[in-house]
């Protein structure tokens, strides 16, 4: 089975999907549906108003949108003609987004794979994994050292910002008391450093500083560091998208204590997040070729529906 796909939105995430689609044995590549007319590909580009006209030709829609507003205002319609795969990743947000994307596709006979990315996604299915294992599990989730979006926009919202970035980073000591089971009152803040590295005139940096740590929502309570440098230094050493994290769960098993560890280095945020996609688009299709309806997340779908290799074979290999 050849899977013919397609892509809606042309960011980051978007790219990688493209890249990726494109190294698929059994993936094709449709198009890309977008709201501009001209776009940095040889892809085929499609206006996404005309996209309903082309719902028999495509098995699986990525929808390669933003959590903020684009997925809440647009999945639905999408669902309702196309089995789709999103990267939702409002984690409060999701029971909501699963029940609209459930409605939708029910009622459209098409499937909706929703977060699938590593957070929501790879580290929900190690989470459930890790818990399942202890009668009383003590479980640390860790995000970093990586370049966090929506902080960054924060520090470039600031004043007399010219440049500004914000990495996350993981305090050492929380992952050696979460790997030794002394976790538990360990929570976001404790377990992290906020690290920015920013462009402005010296005379404004002790206003943005100020500006940094006392920020609401973003910065208070954790501890952060500001770090002011050269546009130079700022355009050559922080324009990559690295992330990463790790899901730790410990706990007792009677006479021993273990300890399970499932974690991630990724040079590139939007690639990593795009392969993740790409391989449950290969669950969807299989899906709803077997005839089957409605939302799923990463925990309702079996492994061997993501990889390419036959269920037989990947037997063999394991048995």
């Amino acid at each position: 089975m050849t899977i013919t796909t397609a892509i809606v939105g042309y960011g980051n995430l978007g790219r990688g999907v493209e890249k990726l689609v494109r190294a698929q044995a059994d993936m094709e590549l449709f198009g890309i549906f977008s709201r501009r007319n001209e776009l940095d590909t040889d892809t085929p580009v499609y206006p996404v108003n005309d996209i309903e006209r082309y719902a028999d030709e495509i098995d699986v829609l990525f929808l390669c949108l933003g959590s903020a507003t684009d997925i809440p205002e647009q999945a639905v319609a999408f669902a309702e003609r196309f089995t789709t795969v999103d990267t939702y990743d409002n984690h409060k947000q999701i029971p909501a987004h699963y029940r609209a994307m459930d409605e939708a596709a029910r009622a459209a006979g098409t499937v909706a794979v929703v977060a699938t990315g590593w957070d929501p996604g790879l580290f929900s299915l190690n989470r459930v994994l890790g818990a399942a294992l202890f009668p009383e599990p003590q479980q640390n989730t860790f995000w970093g050292r990586g370049l966090s979006q929506g902080h960054s926009n924060a520090v470039r919202g600031i004043e007399g910002v010219r440049h500004g970035v914000q990495y996350t980073i993981p305090s050492q000591e929380a992952v050696e008391a979460a790997k030794a089971g002394r976790g538990a009152d360990i929570d976001g803040k404790r377990a992290h450093l906020r690290q920015c590295w920013v462009v402005a005139d010296e005379s404004e940096q002790e206003r943005i500083r100020e500006t940094i740590v006392t920020m609401p929502d973003y910065f208070v309570g954790y501890e952060t560091e500001v770090h002011f440098i050269s546009e130079e230094e700022f355009l050559r050493d922080h324009q990559g998208l690295p992330h990463g994290g790790r899901v730790i769960t410990s706990g007792s098993l009677g006479e021993s204590r273990s300890t399970v560890e499932f974690s991630l280095d990724l040079e590139s945020n939007p690639d990593f997040t795009a392969a993740s996609m790409v391989a449950y688009g290969r669950a969807a299709a299989r899906l709803a070729e077997a005839g089957e309806t409605g939302a799923r997340t990463v925990l309702e779908i079996p492994p061997y529906l993501i990889s390419p290799v036959p269920l037989e074979e990947l037997i063999r290999r394991d048995v």
